[in-house]
């Protein structure tokens, strides 16, 4: 789907990616140990969160550099459940059979996300001239 075709974040392949890895870093940590309840699972599902809901409070700033700083610190957030996801394989939270899905999943999100930002400011650059 082109920008000129995107009516809201909702229509964005890489939000709908954000809310689904959002949802199964739900499922995947409801069978952590509760005592990672304010460790690890609360950070993982921060994270995940993050990302959906960073992709979407930038679609609705008024200016394309505002939605580009967002869409940044989603990719940081994702960077940061990546990172959580690969912990809870090395300390055996979950197998890693579990996880490869979900960090397949990060990695397409982040590809889309930086050609996201990157076509965001080359069309900002084209209409400031």
């Amino acid at each position: 789907m082109g920008l000129s075709e995107v009516r809201s974040y909702r229509d964005l392949k890489v939000w709908q990616d954000a809310m689904n890895l959002a949802e199964g870093c739900y499922l995947l940590t409801r069978d952590f140990p509760k005592d990672e309840m304010y460790g690890m699972t609360s950070q993982m599902r921060r994270s995940a969160v993050s990302v959906a809901a960073n992709i979407a409070e930038g679609y609705g700033r008024d200016s394309t550099g505002s939605y580009v700083n967002f869409l940044r610190t989603a990719q940081g957030s994702l960077k940061e459940l990546e990172t959580h996801l690969m912990l809870a394989d090395r300390v055996k939270l979950a197998g890693s059979e579990s996880m490869k899905p979900w960090l397949d999943l990060c990695d397409s999100a982040g590809r889309m996300l930086r050609s996201l930002i990157r076509n965001l400011q080359s069309h900002h650059d084209r209409q400031s001239k």
